[in-house]
């Protein structure tokens, strides 16, 4: 084993250039909450000067403050005496940013109902402008009037206050010498990030984006869709008859949904009533778009396929199940391949049809995998009647990054437009694009419903590359670049306790390990309920119908990347669309794809847990060989005790583990788990198995002999890797039980074994035997098909999966 250390060692040299300092994760401090001038009056000197009063809204994120100004409509605007008409915009300036509303031809009482945000950290004046201006087809616009504000006086919006009433202002003219013609209704109030009016607005910093790029910038939280998995159930068919009338045929059903194609086997023995009774599950999505598209198929020759008859069946009229109870088959007349429109000559050769029977249904017991369940989110089956309360509440601010890396060219220099986006559950949020700067502040807080703490909260940071015409270095036929990725087990939060960390963003490019920036978040969980979150870890991880019903491997993997797809769709038509490249990254599409990087990982991971048990036997061997007398003593003691006194065994046992955890409390981590590259095997990669690792699957090698060998190699490899991985998993959990990593799961079992001391010293060791052994040995009547619960409890406990890169 040794050996094979050492040349697993000499395989992978150090890459220069890495320093582990740069990837650890760092403590900060930021100015969370909200501070309001002047005890956020409306009779107060406005935003300028003033005190400072706390208050709890958005607690999680540095406060910034905005000027909004809201222009609602115009009324009775002269014409022009050039035109005879008004084709009226109004144009908000404050110092050096001007924003404009859009035009309207030939109306003189237009209705806009646009809001301006202007950040206070970049204003330079103290005079905010309001201009109403006639668009003219040639030459200059005609001025029509204007509203002047002076900042001292503007008042301020104090969350949970309602929504500020805009006011109709007078028009005056250039000079301010007089009134004209004309009134504009407007809104102008000092707020920030959690005024209702932010998401909406045109902010003064993204000037330079236009048309549909306005819309790609804001702000957005999005619902993954509500994901089903339709089982259809091929029992058998009759009366069927292939098109050549002189052969039986070979027959099997193929069914389709969507771009999902599945076939049955081809019924062993050739007869015009064929049997099949197969299951075909696919994924679908609520509102159901597409049918069920039957076809029974003769297989005449091994390239040639005869339909025989179809059908098509509208999703919605299948029954939903929520248990494992069966449901009703129907009987299903097919129709002839090759019939349109039903003439009357060929309504004789239809009197006497195939029919096909089926069992289909719509399972709301299951949950849709549509993520690795490594790092799985959400754990709740899809009928919402079978939902539990939730456990907690997840408050995540998401404050900003720093020291981003240029992602493309604009002007001749690099520029990164960069946004976040958060996903946990079947909730989605992401931030607005900051545009051109290498540390954006988002300062945005979300909260989420948390139904099961040992789930992973996933952020990813994007270059925007869909910005309108002025986004020099992308283009609307563009892809948003990778920035980075974080992971956060909740399992390993303490309950109430704010994380401000700054956390690496850490990418695997094929010249080596790079880091693109960090960033920074303010993480809360808080728990409803002790008595719901001790309960959450007796229980299974999965829904019932998991186990009752569980699927194969192949068909785990294949469903999940069609439910993958099905998301990366649907959001892609929200406004503005979450795009496939987002969506597949945060679901992390290529987690099982071969790598030797990662198979190595998974060595040294096991490697470490068997060097404890390694460690273990040389011990046991220095007190055979009385390297040290005093503890050799003390072990034929102790031995002697336990022979003499078995019943002390497991007591004992059980309380020395108890004070190993208690001791280990000391040592607990202090910080979330984050992408650790050493134990990732990032650093030390040879150069020759990153370009393996961002080869194409298929291999873009040209020899056909290659391609095929590399192929099957790397396969066979990436299901070997998965093993690895998780017999590395189960050793993990083992070393967590006492590591205080998930801080509920680690006292409940110190409890349990404190517990455990004091009724196995109290009872008498051939009684617990006894009992033991029986329930082991009990009839497979007594068992249930479901997890144990300390099954369930182990498996929730956490690994060091989170940290792999």
């Amino acid at each position: 084993m040794e050996k094979r250390m050492q040349s697993l060692n000499a395989q992978a040299p150090l890459l220069p250039g890495n320093h582990q300092e740069d990837y650890n994760l760092k403590d900060t401090s930021p100015q969370l909450g909200e501070r309001w001038p002047n005890g956020g009056t409306f009779g107060g000197r406005g935003w300028m000067n003033g005190g400072d009063r706390f208050t709890s809204t958005y607690d999680l994120v540095e406060q910034m403050f905005y000027l909004y100004v809201r222009v609602v409509k115009a009324k009775e605007l002269p014409p022009s005496s050039l035109t005879g008409s008004c084709d009226p915009y109004v144009e908000v300036k404050l110092g050096n940013y001007k924003g404009r509303t859009k035009h309207f031809d030939r109306k003189s009482n237009p209705e806009w109902n646009q809001v301006f945000a202007f950040s206070k950290d970049r204003v330079q004046s103290s005079l905010l402008e309001v201009f109403v201006k006639d668009k003219e087809m040639a030459g200059r616009d005609d001025y029509v009037g204007r509203v002047v504000f002076d900042l001292n006086e503007v008042p301020t919006r104090v969350p949970p206050d309602s929504p500020l009433a805009p006011q109709w202002y007078r028009l005056e003219d250039r000079r301010g010498e007089g009134k004209v013609r004309g009134e504009v209704m407007l809104a102008v109030w000092m707020g920030t990030q959690a005024d209702e009016a932010f998401t909406e607005a045109w902010h003064a910093d993204a000037a330079s984006v236009h048309g549909e790029g306005v819309f790609n910038i804001r702000s957005k939280v999005y619902v993954s869709p509500k994901l089903w998995y339709l089982r259809v159930n091929v029992i058998e068919a009759q009366d069927v008859v292939a098109n050549d009338r002189s052969r039986l045929p070979d027959v099997f059903v193929k069914a389709q949904i969507g771009n999902q194609v599945l076939r049955t086997k081809i019924c062993p023995t050739r007869t015009p009533n064929p049997l099949w009774n197969e299951d075909l599950v696919f994924v679908t999505a609520e509102p159901f778009e597409e049918q069920l598209l039957i076809t029974v198929e003769d297989r005449v020759h091994p390239s040639k396929e005869d339909v025989l008859g179809k059908i098509s069946l509208p999703l919605n009229e299948f029954e939903k199940r929520l248990d494992h109870r069966p449901v009703n088959s129907r009987w299903f007349n097919l129709e002839k391949y090759g019939f349109g429109v039903m003439e009357g000559d060929r309504r004789k050769e239809l009197k006497f049809s195939s029919r096909i029977h089926l069992r289909v249904c719509l399972e709301g017991g299951y949950h849709v995998l549509d993520e690795s369940t490594m790092y799985i989110s959400d754990q709740r089956p899809t009928a919402k009647q079978l939902w539990k309360q939730p456990v907690g509440i997840l408050e995540v601010g998401i404050l900003g990054a720093q020291g981003l890396l240029p992602m493309k060219m604009k002007d001749g220099r690099g520029s990164t437009d960069a946004y976040c986006v958060a996903k946990y559950g079947q909730k989605w949020v992401r931030t607005r694009t900051i545009m051109e700067t290498f540390n954006p502040r988002w300062n945005e807080q979300y909260t989420w419903e948390v139904y099961d703490p040992c789930t992973v909260i996933t952020l990813g940071v994007f270059d925007n590359s869909h910005l309108g015409g002025n986004s020099g270095g992308g283009s609307n036929a563009g892809r948003d670049a990778r920035i980075g990725k974080v992971r956060i087990r909740l399992s390993t939060l303490e309950a109430h306790r704010t994380y401000t960390h700054s956390y690496p963003l850490l990418v695997l490019h094929p010249h080596g390990l790079k880091k693109m920036g960090e960033l920074q978040l303010a993480i809360r969980f808080t728990t409803l309920s002790l008595a719901n979150m001790i309960y959450i870890y007796g229980q299974p991880l999965l829904p019932k119908m998991h186990y009752l019903h569980p699927f194969t491997v192949n068909q785990v993997d294949n469903l999940r990347y069609q439910a993958m797809n099905i998301v990366a769709r649907r959001l892609g038509r929200a406004e503005p669309p979450l795009r496939k490249e987002v969506v597949e990254y945060m679901l992390d599409v290529d987690s099982h794809m071969w790598s030797m990087r990662r198979s190595k990982a998974n060595f040294f991971r096991i490697m470490s847990l068997v060097s404890g048990m390694v460690a273990i036997g040389q011990w046991f061997g220095s007190v055979c060989y009385w390297k040290n007398p005093i503890t050799s003593v003390l072990v034929h003691i102790l031995f002697l005790i336990l022979v003499w006194y078995p019943e002390l065994i497991l007591p004992t046992l059980c309380f020395y583990m108890f004070l190993v955890g208690l001791w280990n409390y000391r040592y607990r981590p202090r910080y979330p788990p984050h992408m650790d590259t050493k134990l990732s095997w990032a650093e030390s990669v040879n150069p020759d198995e990153l370009d393996e690792e961002f080869d194409t699957f298929p291999t873009c090698r040209p020899h056909d002999v290659i391609r095929m060998r590399y192929d099957r190699l790397r396969s066979v490899a990436g299901r070997i890797q998965t093993v690895v991985g998780d017999i590395a998993t189960q050793g993990e959990r083992i070393e967590s039980l006492l590591g205080w990593r998930d801080p509920r799961a680690t006292s409940l079992f110190i409890v349990f074994c404190v517990c455990a001391a004091v009724v196995l010293y109290a009872t008498p060791f051939r009684v617990v035997a006894l009992v033991g052994g029986l329930y082991y040995l009990r009839h497979p009547r007594f068992r249930s098909k479901l997890p144990s619960v300390p099954s369930s409890f182990f498996k929730r406990l956490p690994a060091r999966t989170d940290s792999l890169l």
